[in-house]
């Protein structure tokens, strides 16, 4: 995670529920009043890939439910230490891909700028779970370096701020980051890809909003919700903050077995969003990352699904059914066809 040297004082509190997030796989299963015979495989994962969530997600948990879409997402299991044929530790190819510490250039016109290894939120199926952050744990003179390859490439129209999580980084930090970038004359756009507004809404604070709005670069965010039940009235007024301020919101969703592999799920997930204000973007296929092979849904299961929906939804609220394909140009999409 970047550090910088103070954040305002109106950034305590997301701090303070950031640095007290649950850890110990016993403890969540306690506050969630769970079977201990969950424990021991929830250990055993978690040695593997630690467990971390914080406190305001936990509350929109159910009590007793060890199926509770929300807690699927977080708790580690038994499965995930199961050596599954074709589930791999970089799935896209992402190493390959990073071009220089702190970079990872995929796409004409646009790359990602690792700004923070930290995540307020272990998600299981996460297809960065093995990246390696140490090596993009950048000193300032490394993020020197980072703006001297964009400076280099006039192609580069759009700097994606990612992770980890990017709003794990201080608002001190994200202000100056911000500022370079927006001193690059051929950079024409800034987007936020980040979860932790989702977990943690206290996020989004004065601060923040003066650290991402305050150059000529318009800015989009893209949430990740999965479930329609993540979004409380706490974080609908944190993206009311946001879009006040002229932030475009979008979310990005991730199909997941046994959490929102519904048609019912899918489209109160839709509908929920668009009345909070953000859009449906994109709802990907899980990529195979090793740890992940039990959230798998299918490619004829999720072109049904989607297909479901565009005969039950205005088609602004269907979100793209896509793929990332490692070395491919882009997203790949599915082909979707309406299904009653």
């Amino acid at each position: 995670m970047i550090h910088g040297s103070s954040a305002p004082v109106e950034s305590d509190t997301w701090q303070t529920l950031l640095a007290r997030s649950v850890t110990d796989p016993a403890a969540l299963l306690d506050r969630l009043q769970l079977h201990d015979s969950l424990l021991d495989p929830a250990r055993g994962a978690a040695q593997d890939f630690p467990l971390r969530v914080p406190e305001p997600y936990i509350a929109r948990m159910r009590r007793g439910d060890p199926d509770d879409p929300l807690l699927r997402q977080v708790l580690p299991i038994g499965e995930e230490l199961l050596d599954q044929p074709g589930y791999v530790t970089d799935p896209l190819g992402e190493q390959h891909a990073n071009a220089r510490p702190g970079i990872i250039h995929k796409y004409h016109g646009r790359l990602l700028l690792v700004v923070s290894a930290g995540c307020a939120v272990n998600c299981r199926y996460c297809f960065r779970r093995h990246f390696p952050y140490d090596d993009n744990n950048l000193s300032t003179a490394e993020w020197q370096e980072a703006l001297d390859y964009i400076r280099a490439d006039a192609s580069i129209r759009e700097v994606i701020y990612s992770g980890g999580d990017p709003l794990a980084a201080n608002d001190k930090r994200l202000a100056w980051l911000t500022r370079e970038i927006a001193n690059i004359p051929h950079v024409m756009r800034l987007r936020v890809h980040t979860r932790l507004p989702v977990v943690i809404p206290q996020r989004v604070t004065a601060g923040l909003i003066d650290a991402l709005c305050g150059t000529r670069l318009p800015v989009t965010m893209v949430l990740h919700c999965n479930h329609a039940n993540e979004l409380d009235p706490s974080l609908e007024q944190a993206v009311h903050t946001l879009r006040s301020a002229g932030i475009m919101m979008l979310n990005q969703a991730v199909l997941l077995r046994g959490v929102n592999d519904q048609l019912e799920d899918q489209i109160a997930l839709s509908e929920r969003l668009a009345d909070s204000g953000i859009m449906p973007y994109y709802l990907h296929i899980l990529d195979h990352v090793k740890g992940a092979r039990h959230f798998l849904v299918g490619d004829d299961q999720a072109i049904r699904l989607v297909g479901q929906m565009l005969t039950r939804l205005p088609g602004f609220l269907v979100p793209r059914l896509v793929r990332e394909i490692a070395g491919e140009r882009s997203k790949v999409p599915l082909v979707v066809q309406p299904v009653e």
